[in-house]
């Protein structure tokens, strides 16, 4: 047994989503947003690049003493999975871990509304889970991949970095591949998938123009691509696409995506009002002939108001699920706030002494 293992062993009992370890620091863990400092010694850089060795191969202590960062996957046995990050600071070695939950949640544990669903039953097409780091988008991404997995009998393919949730094969035939071990990079993942007949196709991040321009050629050739980016709502989604390619090219690529983009999925984890776990906001659009429209003549800015007078197809907008949050009492005015996109129409709800703040600034 490594000696992390008892960290990550006690992260689980203390219900914390992500480990921190820094030179000169104790452990830290994160729990329901907010980081909570451990009755431990702080940690000099040998002991912890000691400790993090420890459950590394030797081409991953390699690529790390070369390139300073290294990303990876770690299990504990009859535990969980983890997903790490090992990097070089100014004080020395440091470290983060995400618990991966063991148990894939299925659509329904989820809650995911209809809207989300329904972007599952596409034949073709690209899919994008948007949202800031830590917003769960790996386990959003991995309910919509479950559900197909569940349903249909497809050939899914995902390309991950590096692999997190492990699914078992059900109706379909599921190959998982990590970027850096079974792949060199996405954009080689996905050039060698279009030879190896998926039906569907996971890529964990759209990082770059050639990773976006092969997922966006995949989903036209018949094939239905699910990517991430790290945008908050639905028409920054669809800018931030375009706006990666070379002007000449933006024009080309609205009637592309016009075509090829089937939905958008924008999240946010905001802590309860009880302070006692964590819930989701969801801002989703469908690709409607009149959002393809909107792309396609980049009036992306013109989005907010078709999401808003398309609940009854499964749309909404971020703040339209904040509110609904907020009356319910399931958040509290001022997460609500934090999380809104037009935070004016939230201001009302705030305290007086907050809200009079937040209108000065």
């Amino acid at each position: 047994m490594a000696r992390i293992d008892a960290l990550f062993k006690m992260m689980k009992d203390e219900g914390a989503s992500d480990l921190h370890l820094s030179t000169g620091n104790p452990p830290i863990f994160r729990q329901r947003g907010e980081m909570v400092r451990l009755n431990f010694k702080p940690l000099g850089h040998e002991e912890l690049k000691a400790i993090l060795f420890e459950i590394l191969s030797e081409k991953q202590r390699a690529y790390f003493e070369e390139k300073k960062d290294l990303d990876f996957a770690y299990a504990v046995e009859g535990l969980a999975r983890f997903r790490g990050n090992i990097l070089m600071q100014h004080r020395g070695i440091a470290a983060v871990f995400r618990i991966i939950p063991s148990k894939i949640l299925s659509a329904e544990q989820l809650g995911l509304p209809e809207g989300v669903l329904r972007m599952t039953r596409f034949k073709k097409g690209l899919v994008v889970v948007t949202g800031p780091t830590g917003s769960g988008k790996s386990t959003t991404l991995a309910g919509m991949i479950d559900l197909i997995n569940s349903t249909r009998k497809e050939h899914i393919l995902t390309l991950e970095d590096p692999l997190e949730f492990i699914h078992e094969n059900k109706q379909s035939l599921l190959n998982q591949r990590q970027i850096g071990e079974h792949t060199e990079s996405f954009a080689s993942a996905l050039r060698a998938a279009l030879r190896e007949d998926p039906d569907v196709i996971m890529v964990g991040e759209m990082r770059d123009l050639t990773t976006i321009q092969l997922a966006m050629s995949a989903a036209e050739t018949g094939h239905l691509v699910f990517g991430t980016l790290h945008t908050n709502t639905a028409a920054k989604t669809i800018d931030r696409i375009i706006d990666v390619f070379p002007t000449d090219q933006q024009e080309q690529v609205r009637a592309m995506l016009s075509e090829s983009l089937k939905g958008v999925v924008c999240q946010q984890l905001l802590k309860t009002a009880d302070g006692k776990g964590r819930v989701a906001a969801l801002e989703i659009m469908l690709g409607t002939p009149a959002i393809a429209n909107l792309i396609r003549e980049a009036k992306t800015f013109q989005i907010p108001s078709i999401i808003q007078t398309a609940k009854k197809d499964g749309m909404q907008l971020m703040d339209m699920h904040l509110m609904e949050l907020l009356k319910a009492q399931k958040v509290n005015p001022e997460e609500a706030y934090r999380c809104a996109i037009d935070k004016k129409q939230f201001e009302p709800f705030l305290p007086k002494e907050e809200a009079a703040t937040a209108q000065a600034q």
